[in-house]
């Protein structure tokens, strides 16, 4: 189960985005100049949280 924040970092950084911050726990803030919005990234994330959040930086679905 989960272990898609690695791959989805790895999409973030190609895409242009920047980690902006750490957040609460293991979770990081990103930045995407794309949405020119920031994104919640936590390594744990399944699937479809991952896809979320890639469609929040205003990026296509990857996983």
């Amino acid at each position: 189960m989960g272990g898609f924040g690695k791959l989805l970092k790895k999409a973030l950084l190609e895409a242009g985005c920047s980690f902006v911050r750490q957040g609460k726990g293991d979770h990081e803030i990103w930045y995407s100049p794309i949405s020119n919005r920031q994104v919640t990234v936590d390594d744990t994330m399944s699937r479809h949280t991952a896809n979320e959040t890639l469609k929040q930086a205003g990026l296509p679905k990857r996983f």
